[in-house]
Order: structure tokens, then C-alpha cells, then sequence
């Protein structure tokens, strides 16, 4: 996103995310703003995508959502999903950066494994 605001609130919450872990009061509250700067600067994916995160969260008291996998990766199948605060946290830093083709990627991978 383009507005400092927005990037300062992306790195409060990484901030609260490191120190505090998922704190569904404070948090869930921070993406609901982050989601307004979104909707001011008319990016449909990532006011989806926040809008789809908060909801997780709130349902489920955390984020269960596994950091999306690349499919040129070299990884094994076998490795165990990445969940949690160190994807809610990828997650957010994709926001950041909307230049960045494998962040909108990300951002849509996100997208379709909280609609599932």
C-alpha cells in the first residue's frame, strides 16, 4: 500500500504479533483499520483478503492458515505447514509491497485458502 499510515499500522502490528502473539482485541481491531486504508486506495484484493483474515481469526482465536507453498520449491511434501503467527505475519508484510508480483500472488493464495 502506498499510505505511510497504512505501513506504520502493518508494522505495529508486527511489532504486537512478535511481542504479544495473536491478541484477538487489539488485532483484530488493527486489520479492520488496515482494511479501511485499503478501501481508501481501492485494492479489492487486500481488502478482501483482510476482511477474510479478520473473520478467521475472529471464528477461531488464531490464524490457521499455512504460509502458501511455492510450487517451484524444494521443499518435501512431508514438511510440516508453517501456521500461525508467522503466517499472519507474512501475511501482512505482503501488503506492503503491491509492486511486487509474488506478493499479489501470495495475497491470492491467502485469498483462496481462506475461502476454502
Amino acid at each position: 500500500m502506498e499510505n505511510k499510515n497504512a505501513i506504520k499500522l502493518v508494522d505495529k502490528i508486527l511489532v504486537n504479533l512478535d511481542e504479544s502473539g495473536i491478541n484477538t482485541d487489539v488485532l483484530i481491531d488493527d486489520i479492520k483499520q488496515l482494511r479501511t486504508y485499503a478501501l481508501e486506495e481501492q485494492i479489492p484484493l487486500v481488502v478482501k483478503v483482510l476482511r477474510l483474515t479478520y473473520e478467521h481469526i475472529e471464528e477461531n482465536d488464531s490464524f490457521l492458515i499455512p504460509i502458501p507453498n511455492d510450487e517451484d520449491s524444494d521443499f518435501d511434501d512431508e514438511e510440516e505447514d508453517i501456521i500461525g503467527v508467522e503466517s499472519l505475519k507474512y501475511l501482512l508484510s505482503l501488503t506492503k509491497n503491491l509492486k511486487n508480483k509474488t506478493n499479489i500472488s501470495d495475497l491470492k493464495a491467502y485469498r483462496n485458502l481462506l475461502n476454502n
